[in-house]
Parts: structure tokens; sequence; C-alpha cells
């Protein structure tokens, strides 16, 4: 991952492929943005002029390149938008520079080292900055011919390192802040680099296996059910979704805990490795990228692994329901009735809606232990896209104030989420008159129905949030921003700064 570090070196006589400078969106043209002035000094203070006249207007995303004024040892300046130019005094937000970093590490892919010279005006933008590096810097080339190398010789390498100009590398809080953001963007493209890896090298029991490897270097306790202890325990909603598959369901519990923690968090993930719709199979055009349904699985996993590196003062457990949905002979047909962990029967209605089936059963799992709160996150339902679109996902509760709590969390670490509601009158359809609830409801509001059926198997007097992240946990256009194409690690800094708040006694 590329190497991030603070740097109090004025940009004309740091040795790098490239300065880095913010611009914003004025009333009257481009503005040059603060942590730049010794570059448009070198300019003879034109340079944002110079800019307007290349094009550039500093709109969000937009990307200039100009050779570097003379006596500097950096050959390129690159000029990255951030946006409209905040109010007088008030300092650009950490999602406009987390979004610029994120572009100009993309924009400078194949580049050894550049100098970062964005507005660091606290310790708060060194870590948005450092993380729109490490985030927008990710690839995925596992696949690709001769791996990294293949990259490397072609130019395309991610950038090897960042320069954060204008950063105290003494002061503790910027340190903090830093290895903060390194501690997340790792985690969070580990999580990425589960949903990009192919289904026939990630079923079940390899998901498990990486969950065992990461666990035993951060100091979780992990605790692995097959086949053979699903059975046993009686959790018929993850045998039942992965009965079709020649690769066996896995429940993984991850366990992270502090000396000095108060409060305790559980968080949920879906995890289907493949998702075939099983014998309700989906039509030709919505296959392709069905790799990613565990998405939901992988964010819990990072989550916790990050609360781990970064020592939060609070219990967190991520429970992992691990299933390969898929068409055969033994599969889980329409019709059929699941006996789940909690003990409640469930009427198979349409086998495609099956991460409702295996998230009950882990969410009764994670009740038994009575944690303050749960948090599940899963790629659950093409109805919230249609409600949503692609880049915001849905926040659901059973308690309004944990829900906007969730929701704020969201929106502050630059994940667009949005509250959603439960309507009661929705799980009259869910009834069913041969088991004690079917797993389909109304087809009008089918991301609605998915949260009033996970409500379901919540232990009682527990706060309880669902963020269905369908829309924005996998990005089938361009890359933008710090957000590549692929698998985006959706949900992972919500989880974690939910964490944070919960350590601090803050979450409400």
């Amino acid at each position: 991952m590329t190497a991030l570090t603070l740097s109090t070196a004025a940009a004309p006589g740091l040795r790098a492929d490239a300065i880095v400078i913010g611009v914003a969106k004025g009333a009257k043209g481009p503005v040059v943005a603060p942590g730049a002035e010794a570059v448009d000094k070198a300019y003879d203070g034109r340079l944002a002029g110079v800019l307007e006249t290349l094009g550039a207007s500093g709109a969000e995303g937009e990307v200039t390149k100009l050779p570097a004024p003379s006596g500097f040892k950096a050959p390129v300046v690159v000029a990255v938008g951030l946006g409209a130019e905040p109010e007088k005094d008030a300092g650009f937000d950490a999602e406009a520079l987390r979004r610029a970093a994120g572009t100009a590490a993309r924009a400078l892919a194949g580049s050894k080292k550049a100098a970062f010279a964005l507005p660091l005006a606290e310790a708060a933008d060194a870590g948005a900055v450092g993380e729109g590096v490490l985030l927008g810097a990710y690839s995925f080339d596992a696949y690709k011919e001769n791996g990294k190398d293949a990259k490397a010789k072609s130019g395309k390498a991610p950038l090897a390192e960042a320069a954060l100009l204008g950063g105290k590398p003494r002061d503790k809080a910027y340190k903090a802040a830093i290895e903060r953001a390194a501690a997340v963007a790792e985690e969070l493209n580990r999580a990425r680099d589960l949903v990009n890896t192919p289904p026939n090298d990630l079923n079940p029991e390899a998901f498990a296996a990486v969950a065992q490897t990461a666990a035993k270097e951060h100091g979780i306790k992990v605790q692995v059910l097959d086949e053979k202890a699903l059975v046993k325990g009686g959790y018929g909603g993850i045998l039942g979704v992965g009965s079709g598959s020649a690769s066996g369901p896995r429940l993984v519990k991850l366990s992270y805990t502090s000396s000095k923690a108060t409060k305790s968090l559980a968080f949920v993930g879906k995890g289907i490795t493949y998702d075939s719709g099983g014998i309700s199979l989906k039509p030709a055009g919505h296959n392709e990228t069905m790799k990613c349904d565990m998405a939901g699985a992988a964010a819990v996993f990072a989550a916790v692994v990050a609360a781990a590196r970064l020592g939060l003062e609070v219990n967190v457990t991520g429970w992992l329901a691990l299933a390969e949905n898929m068409p055969s002979g033994s599969a889980t047909r329409p019709g059929d009735v699941l006996r789940m962990y909690s003990g409640k029967t469930v009427e198979v209605l349409n086998t495609d809606a099956e991460g409702r089936l295996v998230l009950a059963d882990a969410l009764w799992a994670a009740s038994q232990e009575k944690p303050d709160a749960i948090i599940d996150v899963a790629t659950l339902t093409g109805a919230m896209m249609v409600a949503l679109g692609s880049r915001t996902y849905g926040v659901m509760a059973n308690d309004d104030a944990f829900r906007t709590a969730v929701h704020e969390a969201a929106e502050e670490v630059g994940e667009p989420a949005w509250p959603m509601p439960l309507p009661e009158h929705l799980r009259k359809g869910m009834d069913s008159a041969t088991a004690d609830i079917a797993n389909m409801g109304e087809r009008m509001g089918g991301g609605l129905v998915a949260g009033l059926f996970l409500r379901e198997f919540v232990g009682e007097g527990i706060a309880w949030a669902h963020l269905d992240i369908a829309g924005p946990a996998f990005n089938e256009g361009g890359p933008f921003g710090y957000t590549p194409k692929g698998g985006t690690g959706t949900a992972v800094r919500t989880l974690v700064r939910v964490a944070e708040l919960a350590a601090a006694g803050d979450l409400g």
C-alpha cells in the first residue's frame, strides 16, 4: 500500500514526481487553495489565471497538470478540484479533501512519490487527505499476468509514496490521525480485495480461513462453525441457503475485547460468496457481479480488525454468515420450510431472498450475548437500489435515536446513507399459512419488508440497525474520487466510527 509521511519540507525543494495542489471553484473563477502558497508564489501569484487558461474551474474531480516552475525539483504540478470555495473563515470539509486526494492519487498511478500540498488546517485534515490517498491509490491486480509486476512494467503501479506537506511529524494529534487513516484504509482495502476475489477462489471455507489468519495476527478470538457444528446448533437458515452448493456454509465469530470497555457492539455481515439465486435462478445479466454478495461480511470483518488495530476501548464482535447460494438437487426449494436458530420457522417463497435467512441466524446468535447494540450489513435488496440509487445505502432500525446516530456516523465519515422507515403494515405480507413467517412479502417496498423480516430475529431490548448496502457496495461504473471500479468497501468506515463513538460514550 502507498506509504504515507508527514513533511515540513517546502514544495520547491522536495524531490518528487509531482506536487499536488488544491483548486476551489470561486465566484469569479478558480481559486488556489491554502497549502499551495509556495507554488502560487513561484508562478508570480498568477497560478489561478494559468489554470483557468488551461480550462480548470476547481470543480470536484477535475485534474489539471502543468509543468512545475523553474527551480522546483518536482517536474509537474497537479491541480485537483476541491469543489465550491468555502465561506470566509470556513475550511474545506473532510470529504472534499478526501475525494480530492483520492482523485489525485488515481491520476498519479505509476509515480514513485508525490507531495500533497492540500489544505491542512488541523490534524483531522491530514487524516482525511491521508485516507483519500490510500483509498484512491487502491488497485486489484492479483489476477493480472505477473500480478503487480505487470502494472509496474506498464507504468500503472499505484502511487508508491505520498508526503503530506504542512503536516507536523512530531505532533501527537497529526501522527494519530495518519495512523488511524492507515489502519482504516488498509482494512477497507482488504474488504475491497475480498469483494473483488472471484468466487471460485473465495468460497465460505476460504473466507473463514482469511478471517482466521487476520484474527491470529491482531489478537482477535475467532470461532468457525462448519456444517457439522451448524447442524448440531440448529442454524437452519445458513444451512438451508448453503444446501445446494458443493462448498459448505460457515458461521465465523470474531471477538475483539478491551479491558477498558464499558460498551459492547455486535456487527453481523451477509456473506453470500456467490449468489446464483438458487432454484429461483437469477435471469441473464444479473449474475455477473454476484461475487459481491459477501460485501457485508467483508465490511464487518474489516471493521473488527480495524477496531483491534486502533485499540478502541469497546468490545466488538463480528459475525460472518457465509454460504454459497447454488441450484442443485440438494438445494432448498420454494415452498420449503426452514427451522431457524431462534426456533422460528420460515417458509421460503423465493430462494433468491437468501441473505435475510443467513442474517436471521447470525442476528439471533449475536442477540444471545446481549450486546448494547447490533448492526447488520448486507447487499440485501435491489429495491433499495431503486429507492436510493447506486451511491447511497439505506439505514433501518428498531430505535429512531439509534438509527439517527448510525446515519450521522455514516455522513461524518463520507459514506452517503439515508434513514428508512419500517412500516408496520408491511409486516402482514409475510404472514404464512404454513410457517411462523415467510421470507417474502409485498413487492412494493421490498427493501423495507426485508428489514422487517430481520427485526423478527433481534433479541428483545437490543438496539439494532440494518444497513442495506446493495447500491454502493460494488461500483460497476468508472472510478471517482477515492472510489474504484469494483468493490468499494462501503460501511467499513461507518462501523469503525460507530465503534469509536461507543468507546467514547457518545453513541447515544
